[in-house]
């Protein structure tokens, strides 16, 4: 290639190697000397640039090209950036060639002299992306910066400001101590500063922040209000506050320029440093300095006070802030709204959404729930629709947790109707009906006792293609439990396994207490382990519920072990554990025994109620021992507990049996005087004793009291005035008492009509008996009180057979026989002298796992010494005493007869 200059021809000849490097000039070497050919080339390269001919013909081949050369090229072309960057870009773009670390630099440092940010910022990016080190790229900054003799350190500040900008703090710590240690006058801009001790504050390093800080003051620097804000930030951020505060007055006295948000700064680290009051007061001393506290400030203030649950002043900032003109933002004013309620202030709660209201600020979703949350919690149903109704008029549309809120908390109270019209809403709203709603829904229809309708959404929601949960079934299970329908119970519970759900410490808990209540203790603790070998641990209600069965079941020992295993466990007993061990043990007529149980936990200050006490009361009115009653309600009184209702109520029970009539009017009047009227159950006693005395005048006058009281009578008081009418033969009156009870929309229940049974058998007509219990068989209202009734009256007519019929028709039924079903048929055998068929019903009874009580053990030991079977009646005297079970007199006096007839055969043999 032949060049020209402007005077005169420039013939230039190179050669590289066995090519040309230029395909037109005429090329001679007249020295191999390797700096004359690096000269020759950095000189032909030169021209190129800044000739006309174009850079593809001219540079063809550059297989000889080396970074250096391009290198002194781009510093010899400093004068010209814009060209420098063109000619790097196309040996990069269109030859592929790999520039050196000096090269970048060169033309980095270039091109920021004259301004050109963006493309120096691209080229430190491209350098950096092999990885270089930190140390490797200030080199090479370092090396260009002291050989061009540049004036600008931006390219050191660009570096600095690329690491912040990725994450990098710690290498833009590095460059700005290099820059320190190759020269002390080399200093990064303060903006540059600021941002690295920013970025170091970001990733809480707020000891190096200090550390940079100082060295910043002793290089000269002096701080801008950023780098004095990220200083006090870390101060307090190290709850450091004198010094965070020293910062300030520094800045206040050497004249920076202050502003609110360097205070804003120490406020916030005050607040989150739960200073809230020395955040207020610098707020309030703003004015003095000539600032205005602005809603940053405000903000900051109000989520500290939140923050220490000051809400009262809380409350009076927001107030302030809207008079001021602020708006609060949604964050503030959902973290007070949901603060006053965590505390209980709904009605504060409510005063400042309506506040907010007025400048169109809303809490969010979340918050409007648990408003609606807790305002049905406290039964204030009307303004939790109030306020759901505020949700829309607000713009907030109440999503599938508002509507299940809502409907959980109706179902709760057994308001159904209200939660049924709730979950149509939600429907026409187009709102997705979750698993969530229709859980509640059948537990507030299982706890209504309305099985029939819970188990009608179980299939609607299986029919909308929502899959059932374990808590679905195990409202399911307590439901039927709860009817001592254990077939059923257990049915679904293997149903629910079988797909796969697991069952959690409620499902278990649940079938427990069906099986307690059943009196089924074998299969209760069978399931107690079955559930604790799935590693479900039990909880406080399900050793309650266990405690509770073996108390019902006479089992006292094994009650208190599992006490001793409950606290063993780390779990705490609580007045439902105390009450069935204090009631068990006045059952088994350990009521002394009782009292000290209960003087012992009040010794180690464990807390009783009403509850254990009237356990207590009940088991001294059982034993007659009104004075011993009443000796621990004074007791129970000087401990702090007051005397209740319940408590009356068993006092008054125990001195109606007892007849005593001044009595029972002290207790009425001292009742009276405490401020407590007869309830229900108060005046069914004071009935039902007087009906059963055939003191019906009385019985009735009591009735007409109760009413005038506006005490309505229920279906247990028809009961128990239709028991006593039933006993004295006045059936007519007792029908009539029947028709009124469903005149008023009360259904007569099992024991409703055992009355009625119980009369019939007794008169000898079976058959009208028989009939009246198939029609409550039919009603599902049979129990097992009404085959009992029914088994004692064919027994008592020697109809064996019909009652034996009736104790395999109560199984097929769901009906479990108890302990008097058995002993009631046993009697008969063994009134009869069938003693091995007696023997085979008690063991059958052993076998359902059904506790024999004291006179089932006297029938079958009566039977055993008729029929000279000694050694069989003294072997169940002792099983009475292994199962703790009390022997009577009735129980010695027929042993000892037994003994006397034994050998009163033996002499008459001999």
């Amino acid at each position: 290639m032949k060049l020209t200059s402007s005077s005169r021809p420039l013939k230039i000849t190179f050669f590289f190697s066995k090519h040309r490097f230029l395909s037109t000039a005429k090329i001679s070497i007249q020295d191999n000397d390797e700096k004359a050919k690096d000269t020759q080339i950095i000189s032909n390269l030169n021209l190129i640039v800044r000739g006309r001919q174009s850079w593809k013909i001219a540079l063809k081949d550059t297989s000889l090209l080396k970074p250096h050369h391009v290198e002194e090229v781009l510093i010899q072309t400093l004068d010209d950036p814009r060209l420098a960057l063109r000619f790097f870009n196309f040996l990069g773009l269109h030859k592929n060639f790999h520039h050196s670390n000096e090269s970048f630099c060169v033309l980095i440092h270039a091109l920021l002299n004259v301004n050109l940010f963006w493309p120096a910022s691209s080229l430190l990016q491209t350098l950096l992306l092999p990885g270089l080190s930190p140390s490797e790229v200030f080199e090479a900054l370092w090396k260009t910066y002291e050989k061009c003799e540049f004036t600008s350190s931006f390219g050191f500040d660009l570096l600095i400001q690329n690491y912040v900008q990725n994450r990098r703090a710690f290498n833009g710590l590095m460059i700005f101590r290099l820059m320190r240690k190759f020269d002390c006058r080399l200093l990064p801009e303060v903006r540059t500063l600021s941002a690295l001790l920013n970025d170091l504050a970001k990733i809480r390093q707020f000891a190096v922040v200090l550390e940079v800080f100082d060295e910043i003051v002793k290089a000269g620097v002096r701080p801008d209000v950023f780098i004095y804000s990220v200083v006090i930030r870390s101060f307090c951020e190290l709850k450091d506050f004198v010094r965070a505060k020293e910062m300030v007055r520094r800045m206040e006295s050497i004249g920076s320029e202050l502003n609110v948000v360097v205070y804003n700064v120490l406020i916030h680290g005050l607040c989150k440093g739960q200073r809230v009051w020395e955040a207020v007061e610098i707020k309030n001393g703003l004015v003095h300095r000539g600032l205005r506290a602005d809603i940053i400030t405000y903000h900051t203030l109000m989520l500290g006070l939140c923050r220490v649950e000051r809400f009262d002043v809380a409350v009076e900032l927001i107030k302030e802030m809207i008079h001021l003109g602020f708006v609060p933002s949604e964050a503030v004013v959902t973290g007070l709204v949901d603060g006053l309620r965590r505390k209980g202030k709904i009605e504060d709660a409510l005063g400042v959404v309506k506040k907010v209201g007025e400048v169109g600020v809303a809490p969010n979703s979340f918050v409007y729930n648990a408003l609606i949350d807790s305002l049905c919690k406290d039964g204030k149903f009307d303004e939790a629709e109030l306020l759901f109704n505020e949700m829309g008029n607000k713009g907030l549309r109440p999503n599938d947790v508002t509507y299940s809120i809502l409907i959980d908390s109706f179902c709760r109270r057994g308001k159904m109707d209200i939660a049924l019209s709730f979950l149509g809403k939600m429907t026409e709203a187009g709102v997705n009906v979750t698993v969530y709603p229709y859980n509640s829904l059948i537990n507030g229809y299982c706890k209504v006792g309305n099985l029939s309708l819970a188990e009608s959404f179980l299939s609607e929601m299986i029919n909308k293609g929502l899959q059932p949960t374990v808590v679905t079934y195990t409202s399911l299970l307590n439901g039927y439990c709860n009817e001592g329908n254990l077939h059923k119970a257990f049915r679904l519970y293997h149903e629910m396994t079988g797909k796969g759900i697991a069952p959690n410490i409620y499902t278990f808990t649940a079938l427990i207490s069906g099986l307690c209540r059943a009196n089924m203790m074998a299969e209760a603790i069978r399931l107690f382990g079955e559930m604790v070998e799935r590693n479900i641990m039990p909880n406080e209600v399900t050793y309650n519920v266990l405690i509770e069965g073996h108390c019902k079941d006479g089992n006292m020992v094994k009650a208190f072990e599992l006490l001793d295993e409950m606290v063993e466990k780390g779990l705490a007993p609580d007045t439902y554990t105390y009450r069935p061990l204090i009631s068990g043990l006045c059952s088994i007529g350990r009521v002394s025994e009782a009292r000290e149980f209960i003087n012992g936990l009040h010794r180690d200050h464990n807390k009783l109620n009403e509850m254990c006490y009237s356990a207590l009361l009940h088991g001294y009115c059982k034993e007659g021992k009104i004075e011993d009653a009443l000796s621990a309600c004074r007791d129970m009184v000087a401990r702090g507990i007051n005397i209740d209702l319940v408590c009356y109520g068993v006092l008054i029970d125990g001195t109606l049996k007892q007849h005593d009539t001044r009595r029972l009017l002290s207790l009425l009047k001292e009742m009276y005087d405490q401020g407590l009227s007869p309830d229900n159950v108060i005046y069914t006693s004071m009935i039902d004793a007087n009906g059963k005395s055939g003191k019906f005048r009385e019985a009735f006058g009591l009735w007409d009291v109760m009413i005038g009281e506006g005490c309505i009578p229920n279906v247990v008081t028809y009961s128990a005035l239709i028991n006593g009418l039933c006993k004295a033969g006045f059936m007519d009156k007792a029908e009539l008492l029947c028709k009124e009870m469903l005149v008023n929309n009360l259904l007569p229940n099992q024991i409703t009509y055992g009355c009625f049974i119980d009369h019939l058998t007794k008169e000898g007509n079976t058959e009208k008996a028989v009939e009246l219990h198939n029609a409550i068989v039919k009603g599902v209202l049979a129990n097992t009180v009404t085959y009992n009734i029914l088994i004692c009256g064919f027994c008592k007519l020697g109809r064996l057979q019909e009652a034996m019929e009736l104790l395999v028709g109560m199984t097929d039924n769901g009906i479990f026989p108890d302990c008097i079903t058995y002993s009631t048929i046993i009697y008969e055998h063994c009134r009869r002298g069938s003693l091995q068929e007696a023997i085979q019903l008690w063991d059958s009874m052993l076998n359902k796992g059904i506790k024999p009580d004291t006179l089932a053990y006297n029938f079958l030991i009566y039977g055993c010494c008729v029929a000279g079977e000694m050694k069989k009646a003294f072997d169940l005297r002792d099983d009475m005493l292994r199962r703790g079970v009390k022997p009577n007199q009735v129980t010695l006096d027929s042993l000892a007869r037994g003994t006397r007839l034994k050998k009163l055969h033996m002499n008459i043999d001999e």
